[in-house]
């Protein structure tokens, strides 16, 4: 179960946001394989000044549409999968929003079964 944050500018509209929502969880289920109503997102809108960012990072400019995705997830993909998301995520919501590739940037972080409760104070995961 991945459970996402995604951090965004105010000014983006309601539909961008579900647009950036869609591309994240249809990318998950397509380069990870998750089933598809393993749907656990937040989204942060942040009012201006609350994104900071520099212009450029590894020569990638960033403007004033930069969001920050960080996926939560069980350990285990490999680096080829993981590059494959990134590669996916970026250009789908390039494709559907104001946001280019070079505005998105994506944090994972993995942990391990027992770390995850999906309700009723209990590791449903650990058998």
């Amino acid at each position: 179960m991945p459970f996402i944050q995604i951090y965004l500018g105010s000014h983006l509209s309601r539909q961008h946001k579900k647009d950036i929502s869609i591309a994240v969880h249809q990318s998950l289920v397509d380069i990870f394989n998750i089933p598809l109503n393993d749907y656990f997102q937040v989204i942060h809108s942040m009012e201006p000044g609350n994104i900071l960012y520099p212009e450029s990072y590894y020569d990638v400019p960033h403007t004033e549409n930069l969001l920050y995705i960080r996926i939560t997830c069980r350990a285990g993909r490999t680096p080829e999968m993981k590059q494959a998301l990134y590669e996916k995520i970026a250009s789908r919501i390039a494709a559907t929003t104001p946001v280019s590739v070079d505005d998105v940037v994506i944090i994972l972080v993995e942990n391990e079964l027992a770390d995850w409760s999906f309700g009723r104070g209990i590791a449903q995961m650990i058998k």
